[in-house]
């Protein structure tokens, strides 16, 4: 069983837009959606009403970077100081091309850092470079590479 996407994205259009992307990329990986950080670390740490979720960590986290309640760059570092969640990739899809928000999110330990293209057509063209780069690693069986069903923080678990 494929591991799924952890998805946090607080912009309705921009989780759209990501979701679609996702699903011309063909990947077979649920997507888990969160809409603030508070609720990924949550999911993440097994805490509140996640603390029932099966074992298991997200085959990637595709990470905001302004979110409410607790940033981008705040998840990114309790992730990264966690043992437990210290080897799931990261990759902050973000509309901000400010330096500093680069360099820190780098100093983290972001394994990637994608600008949101304003264009969708180069938007999902940059979505699907991540989705051939995940599923080379899920190594999906064959015939298998589709966007099952994303599920939204309302269905826990």
């Amino acid at each position: 069983m494929l591991k799924p996407i952890l998805l946090v994205e607080d912009n309705p259009h921009d989780l759209e837009l990501t979701l679609i992307a996702l699903e011309r990329s063909q990947l077979a990986n649920d997507v888990v959606i969160m809409r603030d950080g508070a609720e990924a670390l949550a999911y993440l740490l097994r805490t509140g009403t996640y603390a029932g979720r099966a074992d298991g960590n997200p085959a990637v986290l595709l990470l905001d970077l302004k979110l409410p309640k607790v940033d981008g760059l705040e998840v990114l570092k309790t992730v990264r100081e966690t043992a437990e969640l210290r080897s799931i990739p990261v990759v902050m899809l973000t509309s901000s091309r400010e330096e500093p928000d680069l360099m820190k999110a780098y100093e983290l330990g972001v394994n990637a850092y994608v600008v949101k293209p304003v264009e969708f057509k180069d938007f999902v063209a940059a979505i699907s470079e991540l989705g051939v780069f995940w599923a080379v690693l899920n190594e999906p069986p064959p015939g298998s590479l589709r966007l099952k069903r994303a599920r939204n923080s309302d269905e826990k678990n």
